[in-house]
């Protein structure tokens, strides 16, 4: 592999700070989601209803994924990955800044939650072509050996961002009155999202290109169109991609999204306690992403990625168990682990093991489809399954019984998927 110009410890922080920022932005609308914009977009609705009308808006942003990972996916094979994820980062916080500023229902009618759903489409979009540039860029500056570790690092910005975006709506939950976070309040993290926004570019400015990129566009400046070739030549690891995906995303969503509603209307806890749980997962996830991302360098991303699904099947009814006692330390602790070990066990070792599955030629467009393509049916259908499910029976066991076959999905794409960990990804051979 060619020497980079930018010390790979800088291109791993701007990975990380970067998606951060981008999933603070993503995440700061699921908490919404669940407490806010029922009332204040869908106040005509019975309280389930706009539950799952509000989680629908929140769909909405999985949908734009894979269009945006379809086409910056293109464009960064063909362009570069740090044009792509400048673009991809402004487009973000431009958004998230409008949200913060949009007319309710109250105001402007129906108009509200459509101009929600199209901010909401280019979080998505954004977000969609944001992943597969930041993992690729600590891929392609990484060495042979560390790949798990360093990619690691861009998955770590997920649990920051879902931290910080906690973080600051537990903040405003003890300074604010109901009413002030129901008139106002719940603007303050869109806006500050803007904020975020210019570090998260700074840091992205000065970077330099990856140098298998930079490699490909000196020795083939002419190439076939990225997104025809690896639809044609790479269906099978797309596919595996998704699949492998099923678990990651719909778990997450489901104890990250859902629970704040299991929790707070169901179990009628305080939204102060599962918010202090989300967060403490999330600290544990900051620790065990990369721990696992270093692992699968040592032992292959397989044996890691299969861990993490068949854990999260086993722990899925024990996790309600806990939950239902309705004690705090026991709902933390089984955030903690579905999260910090289940989910991290597949998280971590993720972005270097679908990277691995594409060459340089077609990589962006590759890892963006598999990992985009698996969001609208996985993460983003998650949060509306579970609610409905818990609506229509009154018991999280259905929820439990969904996790176990997503889990599975995921186990059968992983075992029948190649293992990569010592591949050679500067030579291009994936797509000769």
């Amino acid at each position: 592999m060619s020497e980079s110009k930018t010390p790979i410890r800088r291109v791993v922080l701007a990975s990380f700070i970067g998606t951060t920022i981008e999933w603070y932005d993503y995440f700061i609308f699921s908490v919404a989601a669940a407490f806010y914009f029922p009332k204040l977009f869908f106040p005509g609705l019975p309280e389930y209803a706009g539950i799952i009308a509000s989680f629908t808006t929140y769909l909405v942003g999985f949908v734009a994924r894979p269009l945006g990972g379809i086409v910056f996916g293109h464009l960064g094979d063909r362009i570069g990955r740090k044009t792509m994820l400048v673009t991809t980062l402004m487009m973000m916080g431009v958004a998230t800044f409008l949200i913060g500023l949009l007319p309710t229902h109250h105001s402007i009618g129906a108009w509200a939650p459509i101009l929600l759903v199209l901010l909401r489409f280019v979080q998505g979009f954004g977000v969609g072509g944001e992943w597969g540039g930041a993992v690729l860029m600590a891929v392609e500056h990484g060495h042979a050996g560390r790949r798990g570790y360093y990619a690691s690092w861009a998955q770590a910005g997920v649990p920051m961002g879902l931290l910080l975006a906690n973080g600051i709506f537990l903040l405003g939950q003890g300074q604010l009155t109901e009413t002030q976070l129901m008139d106002w309040g719940w603007r303050v993290p869109f806006l500050l999202g803007i904020a975020l926004t210019g570090v998260g570019l700074y840091i992205r400015l000065n970077i330099m290109e990856s140098p298998l990129f930079a490699k490909l566009q000196e020795t083939a400046p002419e190439r076939p169109a990225p997104l025809r070739e690896v639809v044609r030549k790479h269906p099978r690891n797309i596919l595996l991609a998704m699949g492998a995906r099923f678990a990651e995303n719909a778990t997450f969503y489901i104890f990250s999204g859902f629970m704040l509603v299991y929790a707070v209307k169901h179990l009628e806890l305080s939204r102060e306690m599962i918010l202090n749980g989300i967060i403490i997962a999330a600290a544990v996830q900051l620790v065990t992403i990369p721990c696992f991302g270093a692992l699968s360098d040592r032992v292959g991303r397989r044996p890691v990625y299969l861990f993490g699904a068949a854990f999260m099947a086993l722990i899925a009814i024990p996790f309600f168990w806990l939950v239902d006692t309705q004690n705090q330390n026991l709902i933390w602790l089984a955030l903690a682990l579905a999260l910090g070990i289940g989910h991290a066990a597949m998280y971590g070792p993720q972005a270097a093991y679908l990277s691995e599955m594409f060459g340089t030629r077609v990589r962006y467009s590759g890892v963006s489809i598999g990992y985009q393509l698996a969001s609208p049916l996985a993460g983003g259908l998650a949060p509306i399954i579970a609610t409905a499910l818990l609506n229509r029976y009154g018991e999280p066991w259905p929820i439990a019984q969904y996790v176990i076959v997503v889990s599975l999905i995921t186990m059968v794409s992983v075992y029948l998927a190649t293992e990569t960990f010592r591949k050679d990804i500067s030579q291009d051979e994936a797509d000769e």
